[in-house]
């Protein structure tokens, strides 16, 4: 033991400071784990909900004070940014999914979705949709109405990630 602190001493490092270190690192691992199981489980998800949209979208687009999936609905749905009428455990459609995410990126839209977007949100839905299709961030033989899949959802938001980067 005397060996192991003469090592410490010589080199600076305190018991303390090596504490900490080991402290912090294992918190950090633990929070890198739980984020890749999170992902993992909506990968493995054919249908997402609108709670899961939610907490990936407002996360990826660095919304403070969103610490899980309900408190993402709760602060989406106050700002009009979800269809009416809608909970937490209901199954997203892609273009309640293609509003959250033009909002919560701030993102400007076509002359239509500019002139819509803060009145009914199911109109305002539609023209987000017809914009991400046109940016080619929505791919494929895809409809308004249908259901989105783990895969789609994050593909979506690694798609809107890139635009943002340029």
């Amino acid at each position: 033991m005397a060996k192991i602190m003469s090592v410490f001493a010589k080199h600076c490092i305190t018991l303390p400071r090596l504490a900490f270190f080991l402290v912090f690192s294992a918190l950090a691992f633990a929070a890198f784990a739980q984020s890749a199981n999170e992902i993992d489980a909506i990968l493995d998800t054919n249908e997402v909900t609108y709670a899961q949209v939610s907490y990936l979208m407002l996360n990826a687009a660095q919304i403070r004070g969103v610490s899980n999936p309900g408190d993402a609905f709760n602060y989406a749905a106050q700002r009009n940014w979800l269809p009416p009428n809608v909970s937490m455990q209901d199954r997203a459609r892609l273009d309640a999914m293609a509003l959250l995410a033009m909002q919560a990126f701030n993102m400007p839209g076509g002359v239509m979705y500019s002139v819509v977007k803060n009145g009914s949100a199911a109109l305002a839905a539609r023209y987000a949709y017809r914009e991400l299709v046109y940016l080619n961030v929505i791919q494929g033989r895809v409809s308004p109405q249908m259901r989105v899949s783990g895969d789609q959802l994050l593909y979506i938001v690694n798609s809107i990630l890139s635009r943002e980067e340029e």
